[in-house]
């Protein structure tokens, strides 16, 4: 990047695409791109009316470019597509109104240097998303929001502490090819190369 925080710039109209580029080229510490020059560290700033499936889709396409995190300029009229909008990569969400080139340039470097941005009621709707995803979705499972059921939860803090898998299985009253198979299944989930892999992102994540 050169020290400088690339973006590339996606909007439903020439207008606004024009706009938003004329007011970030000129920063020193903003390089706007065009596609063939995306990479994995490119920010997209997404521009729409509002956060719905369309927006989504733009989102999926930009994504396909090899863009991985947003800065998503649209309104939020319902939370419905907050928690897709995340997963794509939106880190950083800015009304129009808010949108000025010093504003913009401000989330596109904080998201490339993995920050995230997301005003206070957007952070709200996001919470009340979560929380009706647990209560309708993953708790009649038994899966916590983490992405782990009980049962995993328990297996990795033992392997955490240190039991073996015969030790973790005389714990929990499990069979031993259970534990194998719980273990099995966490690690190829989350794709990770063994226990001890599994263990250290569970640390890491906030998992356990």
């Amino acid at each position: 990047m050169n020290g400088r925080a690339q973006t590339y710039i996606r909007t439903p109209d020439p207008i606004s695409t024009a706009g938003i580029t004329a007011a970030l080229r000129g920063r020193a510490e903003i390089e706007v791109v065009p596609a063939q020059m995306i990479t994995a560290e490119t920010v997209g700033v997404v521009a729409a009316d509002t956060l719905d499936h369309d927006t989504l889709d733009v989102l999926r396409a930009v994504r396909r470019l090899g863009c991985r995190r947003f800065v998503l300029v649209a309104a939020v009229e319902s939370d419905s597509a907050l928690i897709p909008a995340v997963e794509l990569g939106v880190r950083a969400l800015a009304s129009r109104a808010e949108a000025t080139g010093h504003r913009l340039a401000q989330l596109v470097v904080s998201t490339a240097s993995g920050g995230a941005a997301m005003p206070p009621e957007v952070l709200g709707l996001l919470v009340k998303q979560v929380t009706r995803l647990q209560q309708t979705v993953l708790a009649p499972r038994g899966i916590d929001v983490n992405g782990l059921s009980v049962r995993e939860s328990e297996i990795l803090r033992l392997v955490a502490d240190g039991m073996d898998t015969r030790e973790v299985a005389t714990r929990l009253s499990y069979s031993e090819r259970t534990v194998k198979n719980v273990l099995h299944d966490i690690t190829s989930r989350f794709q990770l190369r063994n226990r001890t892999h599994a263990v250290a992102y569970a640390v890491r994540e906030g998992l356990i």
